[in-house]
């Protein structure tokens, strides 16, 4: 009996240290689930800032290994898979706008960009217009020369000569602080394919570039050699204008020490500067060069797209100019003197102003203005289109002005109004006059759509600034450029002339 009840008071006191046991059990657990809620939580809220969104980031154009376009024509790059996977890996969405160093940032202080990343020093001077991220690349810049030149040893042999830098980036800096020091003159230009084109012919006698851009272009076979050590330099960072676009920049630092954790950043790095994630200095070319009918037959597709857009943006722009430049012209001979005013202010301003003033106009300026972003291909056209449309006016006036006086005259004798004499006696001769030069304005128009690639058209000189940015075949891809134009332009010139005997019977 008492074993009995010995036994009994065992099981209930088991029963009640497992019932303890539970508890405590079931409380580790729901404050373990409560602070991995809460984490999750926090890490949702941190991400549900971007999820989802799409933000526009400008880039340069010609920055090779950090952005350049590959065979296919596809945005690559150390900036572009880091921009990329930082995207990934924070769930947001990104549009990549090619647009040139100093473009980038206007598209970016103009709201047409939400960010900017180029291989962007970071400097104090930056710093009070921009938000910068953490820096995800160190630099360095250092000095080349052409690889026949054999006078150049280091920066105390460039007394009285010509250095190259790139606009706005850290070897300029580089070169302007030094020139004083060693004797040269600095000429800025904004392209690193250009600053070696003008090595390798003579028209500088160094470069200072930063060291991966520039030891990336010997490697290509530029022509160069570096005949100095890399200077340490400063950071690059991805910038938002100053006190916006926080949520972006936030996720873009995250993301970025997510993609150095897990070893991924290492990994993007080596793509493009080798296993230890640094270029060394080169002094001769690396790899083997294609031959003019290889580098034809991989530019040919990116050409052939460049030229597409040319011929269509000419073509929308010319339709828009005509219809212009005859309303107005018109109004430019009429009686009705206040209209013919106005029609002589639009002559005045848009031919007295370059046409790239308006291309940086109607695509940076007006968003600031409207506070709403255009499309590039709208920007383009009315770029062309106002520009090209205010020397048709002079054609259309000078076309109708060349008929003889005697004509309206005599129209008028014979009880014709002012307007059915225009439209049945003098705007036929006038039309016959006008036609060579209206096809002469089409043509420079053909050839003034190549100056869209300020802005980041992709029109035929814009693709293959593209080319010769990641190959460094200057020469041979502007060739190739200049016979697509002569092409083109005679076509276009052969057509028009078709048109003009059918329209005028001659």
């Amino acid at each position: 009996m008492h074993i009995e009840k010995f036994n009994a008071a065992v099981m209930r006191r088991a029963t009640q240290w497992r019932r303890a046991f539970g508890m405590l059990l079931a409380l580790v657990l729901c404050v373990a689930g409560l602070g991995t809620v809460g984490v999750s939580s926090a890490q949702a809220a941190q991400v549900s800032e971007v999820q989802g969104k799409t933000f526009k980031v400008a880039t340069d154009t010609t920055f090779a290994p950090f952005e350049f376009r590959d065979s296919s024509g596809q945005m690559v790059g150390i900036d572009m898979d880091l921009l990329h996977a930082i995207a990934k890996d924070q769930g947001f969405n990104v549009q990549i706008q090619s647009l040139g160093f100093n473009a980038a940032l206007q598209a970016m202080s103009s709201g047409q960009a939400d960010g900017v990343i180029a291989g962007m020093t970071i400097t104090d001077e930056r710093k009070a217009i921009y938000d910068f991220s953490d820096s995800y690349f160190q630099s360095g810049v250092q000095m080349a020369i052409a690889k026949n030149n054999d006078a150049i040893k280091g920066y105390e042999d460039l007394k009285g000569k010509t250095v190259v830098a790139k606009t706005g980036a850290e070897g300029e800096m580089f070169a302007k602080k030094n020139a004083a020091k060693y004797g040269y003159t600095v000429k800025s230009v904004d392209q690193s394919a250009t600053m070696y084109e003008m090595v390798k012919s003579g028209n500088a006698d160094a470069v200072v570039d930063d060291y991966p851009v520039l030891a990336y272009g010997i490697q290509q076979g530029n022509g160069l050699k570096t005949v100095t050590p890399k200077v340490p330099g400063g950071d690059y960072g991805f910038a938002v204008n100053k006190g916006q676009n926080a949520d972006l920049l936030k996720a873009f630092n995250a993301g970025l020490a997510n993609l150095k954790k897990s070893g991924e950043y290492d990994k993007i790095l080596a793509k493009y500067l080798g296993e230890d994630s640094s270029v060394k200095p080169a002094t001769a070319d690396s790899t083997a060069k294609k031959s003019f009918i290889d580098l034809a037959k991989d530019a040919f597709p990116a050409l052939m797209t460049g030229l597409k857009n040319t011929m269509l943006i000419t073509a929308i722009s010319f339709v828009i100019a005509l219809v212009l430049g005859i309303v107005l012209g018109l109004v430019r001979v009429s009686p009705n003197k206040p209209l013919s005013w106005v029609a002589r202010v639009y002559v005045a301003v848009f031919r007295g102003t370059p046409i790239l003033v308006w291309a940086f106009f109607f695509y940076f300026g007006i968003p600031q203005i409207i506070g709403h972003s255009i499309n590039i291909w709208v920007a383009g056209a009315l770029t062309l289109s106002l520009n090209a449309g205010a020397y048709l006016v002079e054609i259309v006036r000078g076309a109708i002005e060349s008929v003889n006086h005697g004509q309206m005259e005599g129209a008028r004798s014979l009880g014709l109004s002012y307007n059915q004499a225009m439209r049945k006696v003098i705007l036929p001769q006038a039309v016959k006059i006008g036609t060579p030069a209206i096809i002469n304005q089409l043509v420079i128009m053909l050839k003034d759509s190549s100056l869209l690639l300020a802005i980041g058209f992709g029109e035929l000189l814009y693709q293959a600034q593209q080319i010769y940015a990641a190959n460094f075949r200057v020469t041979e891809t502007l060739l190739m450029v200049g016979v697509i134009y002569f092409v083109a332009i005679t076509l276009l010139t052969w057509l028009a002339n078709i048109v003009d005997r059918r329209m005028n019977k001659r």
